[in-house]
């Protein structure tokens, strides 16, 4: 009977592919070290996911039958006023005659209201050159003016004459079921 074979490090050799202790050891601290590394790096990514009370702004519903024909309400979404503005049937045919004006930034009042509640506007409340907060009814064409700078909206929001670069902002709203809007 032979006598076993000891190497030099006392393990016994075993045949070609087999795991040995020392291979399993390397495949647990690899382990171990990849795991060690996922708790690490967790915190950095998960820091990076918006606040709580950021996800709690995000998006904010209204129910449009509180604001009475010719009546504008404003809400505030994010931190900015929204002016949700029920429209007469005059401010409706007025804004879609000035379609064809002479506009700085041209879209048609079909492209700033939904489709079956035109005469509902959402705009955000800011004026576009600096940030103010414009109010309705004194401009040249009886939308929204903004008295810091001179900026003269139209009733459909768009800018017509002023510094002011851009029309009013439209935000991402839907018509959830009947009068309701969900922005954002």
């Amino acid at each position: 009977m032979a006598e076993p074979v000891v190497t030099a490090n006392g393990a016994h050799p075993g045949p070609e592919g087999d795991a040995t202790r020392r291979d399993f050891i390397h495949i647990a601290a690899g382990a171990a070290a990849a795991g060690a590394g996922v708790m690490v790096a967790w915190p950095l990514i998960n820091q990076m996911n918006p606040a709580a009370d950021t996800l709690a702004l995000s998006t904010i519903e209204f129910d449009t039958s509180k604001v009475q024909e010719g009546q504008q309400v404003v809400i505030t979404w994010q931190g900015k006023p929204v002016f949700v503005r029920n429209r007469t049937a005059a401010e409706v045919a007025k804004a879609k005659a000035d379609d064809t004006a002479s506009l700085k930034e041209p879209q048609t009042d079909a492209e700033r209201t939904k489709p079956g509640h035109e005469p509902m506007l959402v705009v955000i409340g800011s004026c576009t050159h600096l940030g103010c907060i414009p109010t309705f009814g004194t401009g040249d064409y009886g939308g929204w003016f903004c008295p810091c700078h001179g900026s003269h909206y139209d009733v459909s929001g768009r800018i017509r004459k002023g510094p002011a670069p851009a029309n009013l902002v439209v935000p991402t709203y839907e018509f959830t079921s009947g009068s309701t809007i969900k922005i954002g």
